[in-house]
């Protein structure tokens, strides 16, 4: 759960928003798989197709790995991926596919699912292979059966329970991946099919080239993993307020907050920075406090989240601390041990996390 400083949002909308972040978030725990799990799968279909030596056992192979991999990076459903045509629903140079219309009579919209370059560079170069297209003349009209099997093969090769490789169990750990790293709900609910949340107010403010900037920010960062910042938002600058040196920049979350921070007008002119502007912000896990109180705390700090911790991670020296707040946005507080005894803090507590604006860094990527 979360509130914002900027607007009063309903006890109702604030319930509904957590239930949904965390029915997504508690499938690791029931029956997802992890990200070093999806990645052994991935290897053991990587295998499992190279290892043959007949050329039309290897393509048929090679078949049910890509229809894994659309699954694993699109979060697709088996049978919309089944239904799928990789020559036309796949956009290769914006690296999109083109899911959820099961033939020209479905009057259901196509949905956009953002993939890595590197997985449509890959996917590209199987459907350029001369063999490869003679041998799809009926593209990924699989028996759904057979493709069920075939993943419960490559689950059991990397010793998981067979069920844990279920195409809706992968399409599941797709979205709690996602979650994980801090890729707005709304967004995530975009790319599954689902619903977005009626009660997400700030959703109406992003543009669908917004959602597809967004998404395609958060799967290019999560393939090349080149910060180490644990604590981060994606949004769109709303107000700028200059002053003699510096200036308060205020952003929206497609999630619905409002983060603040302030920088030097000299950073601003360097970076670009303007009203409806995409921008990240990120907020080191030193900087986060983090308080129990019954209503938001009295606080000269401007950035203030209600949320639940939902892990503990003691040390010698310090504790880690991640709390997740009401879209699933998970964010991290870093203590000293010898506080975290003080304090006593238990999973599943509700807390306010909160941290000023001078801690907020800005990035235009």
């Amino acid at each position: 759960m979360r509130f914002r400083q900027d607007k009063q949002v309903p006890q109702s909308s604030i319930t509904e928003r957590s239930v949904h972040a965390r029915i997504l978030s508690m499938q690791k725990e029931a029956q997802c798989l992890d990200t070093v799990q999806l990645r052994q799968m991935e290897q053991s279909f990587r295998s499992w197709v190279s290892e043959s030596l007949r050329e039309d056992v290897r393509l048929s192979r090679k078949r049910i790995f890509l229809i894994f991999l659309l699954i694993r990076y699109t979060g697709a459903k088996l049978n919309e991926v089944l239904t799928l045509n990789p020559f036309k629903d796949i956009d290769f140079k914006r690296q999109l596919v083109f899911l959820g219309k099961a033939s020209p009579k479905d009057s259901r919209p196509q949905r956009e699912v953002q993939i890595p370059v590197t997985l449509s560079e890959e996917i590209k170069a199987a459907l350029d292979a001369p063999s490869f297209k003679r041998y799809l003349n009926n593209l990924f009209h699989v028996d759904p059966g057979h493709v069920r099997r075939k993943f419960y093969e490559r689950a059991l090769d990397c010793e998981f329970a067979p069920a844990l490789g279920a195409p809706d169990v992968i399409r599941k750990s797709r979205a709690v991946e996602l979650l994980q790293s801090n890729m707005p709900l709304p967004v995530v609910q975009k790319i599954l099919g689902h619903s977005t949340l009626s009660v997400t107010a700030s959703y109406v403010d992003f543009s669908d080239e917004d959602i597809r900037q967004v998404a395609k920010y958060f799967i290019e960062k999560e393939s090349q993993r080149k910060t180490s910042a644990r604590n981060s938002f994606f949004g769109k600058i709303i107000s700028i307020k200059k002053g003699d040196i510096q200036a308060i920049v205020k952003m929206t979350t497609i999630g619905g907050d409002v983060v603040s921070t302030v920088i030097t007008n000299e950073s601003l002119v360097r970076l670009g920075i303007k009203t409806g502007s995409l921008i990240t912000a990120e907020v080191k896990a030193p900087w986060v406090i983090l308080q129990k109180s019954d209503k938001e705390p009295e606080s000269t700090a401007e950035n203030r989240f209600l949320g639940t911790i939902v892990r503990i991670n003691k040390g010698e020296i310090t504790t880690e601390y991640v709390v997740c707040i009401s879209d699933g946005t998970e964010l991290c507080s870093i203590v000293t041990t010898e506080n975290a005894q003080k304090i006593s803090f238990q999973k599943n507590d509700q807390v306010w996390v909160i941290f000023n604006s001078f801690s907020v860094v800005l990035h235009i990527d």
